[in-house]
């Protein structure tokens, strides 16, 4: 480790840059294998640079780097290590570098909240944007009480926005059993005393039917989670999963989970039950097609790029736009959906241990969370 005192920039300070367009250079000095498992991509105006650490102190001239050497360069790698050393290489050649602290492991952690308009009997709707993995948990208020949905391990961030909004959480619920990420909901539960609540067919494992150990209050279709003034009413939406459920709030909001994202629909495969979920999924499908009005708010757990924001930063869309551009929106019959489905790529070998451990089947260290986490989200079709 160099003894030079090495300028660092913090993961947050780098994600707010970039979400709100600044024009940020990033050189990512990790093997170029390792972009495959997430990079950082937010942004419009980033200009992203891959090149090998040990490539760079090969350079002759900086000329050939690929980035302006005039304007300030955030270096990232793994945890933070390697790209201290790369950064005083730079700034001894009179580049204004900084080294984000603790690499891609601390960017996969970072959340960027985002305050959307509340619907009528809502005080507060943000959107809470874990960037490095393309996963959206929500925070709902009315009447000094809040709902969590969908949060991710690390509870810190939800309970700053709590005492930010000045509320009490009353409730957690996950909108399925989630497989790429390790849920927050039972560890949520425990620490501020609330139920935590999952549709009963997510509540065992669908590799061999385990029942989950888990605490939970299991809900089903037509159920409704009541908190301050409001409530949100189960829609049971199967196909992504067994139990994959859409809460659907007054004011024509539907946060949809992994059942229809902004630009795709949720992969039905991530069970190991593809034959039986997929025609579930198109089940699902075809009644939202019919049944869901035009003007309902989509608010999904997931998104796989940039161009599925909106203006202002948020993923949402109304269901008549996302009937436009969706193109699971666009297939009219069954057989054409299931060749549709056929398309997606094996998921990642490790969605089944994340998907017990949120089953509460298999305990997993902080380090093998962060291990078996990394990389954007592999939910969608596609």
């Amino acid at each position: 480790m160099p003894d030079a005192p090495v300028p660092q920039l913090a993961p947050e300070d780098l994600a707010r840059r970039l979400d709100q367009g600044d024009a940020v250079q990033v050189l990512d000095i990790r093997a170029p294998e390792r972009l495959a498992n997430g990079r950082v991509t937010l942004g419009e105006r980033l200009a992203f640079r891959n090149l090998k650490g040990s490539a760079l102190y090969a350079l002759p001239s900086l000329d050939t780097l690929g980035l302006d050497t005039g304007a300030p360069i955030a270096v990232i790698c793994g945890h933070g290590n390697s790209s201290q050393r790369a950064t005083l290489f730079l700034r001894e050649r009179g580049v204004t570098a900084f080294s984000v602290t603790g690499g891609m492991a601390a960017w996969e952690r970072v959340v960027v909240p985002r305050r959307l308009p509340p619907p009528p009997g809502l005080s507060h709707l943000v959107q809470v944007d874990r960037i490095g993995k393309g996963a959206l948990a929500y925070v709902l208020a009315s009447d000094g009480e809040a709902v969590l949905i969908d949060p991710a391990r690390h509870l810190d961030p939800y309970d700053a926005l709590f005492r930010d909004l000045g509320v009490t959480p009353r409730a957690v619920v996950d909108t399925h059993a989630h497989a790429d990420y390790v849920s927050g909901a039972s560890a949520a539960a425990r620490r501020w005393g609330i139920p935590y609540f999952l549709h009963a067919a997510d509540a065992r494992s669908p590799f061999d039917g385990t029942p989950a150990r888990l605490d939970v209050r299991t809900v089903g279709d037509g159920d409704v989670i009541a908190f301050g003034r409001t409530t949100l009413r189960v829609e049971h939406t199967p196909g992504h999963t067994l139990g994959s459920i859409t809460l659907v709030g007054a004011g024509g909001i539907a946060f949809t989970g992994d059942f229809v994202f902004v630009k795709s629909v949720g992969r039905p495969d991530l069970g190991g039950r593809a034959a039986e979920w997929g025609p579930m999924l198109w089940t699902s499908l075809e009644r939202a097609r019919r049944e869901w009005p035009a003007d309902r708010l989509v608010l999904p757990a997931h998104y796989a790029a940039e161009d599925e924001r909106g203006p202002d930063r948020s993923v949402s869309a109304p269901l008549a736009e996302i009937r436009r551009t969706n193109p699971a929106f666009q297939v009219r019959d069954a057989d054409e959906f299931a060749r549709w489905l056929a398309r997606t790529p094996p998921p990642p070998e490790s969605y089944r241990t994340i998907k017990l451990a949120n089953l509460g089947l298999l305990d997993l260290s902080d380090a093998d969370a962060d291990v078996l986490e990394a990389g954007a989200n592999q939910c969608a079709v596609g």
